[in-house]
């Protein structure tokens, strides 16, 4: 497995990737899986500001994605950036994840940020909260029920990790 920096031509897969989490999973609040154009228009931003966008990469083709961007608009925050990661089906569980964000945080390190926040999609999802855990995140809290999506009522879990 390689992991290195995203380029355009990976947007695909990607887009491909997370349509799968959106329609299948709860790590991802958004239900309508977002176009290739849309994907284009984060990666393109978030190459506009500065920050990472990372991929893991096989002879099978992409493993899963990573990137981070800002935790909030508003200035104050300009030093506290949130990861995001997605791994493709049926190679979960095999490091590709703790490979992206360990990478992402080297990079947000470089970059000179302070702190990286994760937001788990539905605390039922043990094995990002446990993979976050493993690279130095803490638990900060649990936001309860405040995502719906497959007719449940989803937890939103906040961990954090000074760079």
């Amino acid at each position: 497995m390689e992991i290195r920096q995203a380029v355009a031509a990976d947007l695909a897969q990607i887009q491909s990737i997370y349509a799968h989490h959106v329609l299948n999973g709860t790590g991802s609040f958004e239900e309508i899986p977002p176009s290739l154009e849309e994907m284009t228009r984060r990666y393109q931003a978030t190459l506009a500001r500065g920050q990472g966008w990372f991929v893991a990469e096989d002879a099978s083709g992409l493993l899963g994605f990573g990137y981070y961007g800002p935790h909030h608009p508003r200035s104050a925050f300009r030093f506290t950036v949130e990861d995001s990661v997605y791994v493709r089906e049926g190679v979960r569980g095999q490091g590709v994840g703790k490979a992206l964000v360990a990478a992402l945080i080297a990079h947000a390190q470089a970059a000179g940020y302070k702190q990286m926040i994760a937001q788990v999609g539905d605390s039922e999802n043990v094995a990002s909260i446990g993979m976050h855990a493993s690279l130095g995140f803490t638990q900060i809290g649990i936001l309860r029920g405040v995502g719906c999506k497959f007719g449940r009522w989803l937890d939103l879990v906040i961990m954090q990790r000074a760079l």
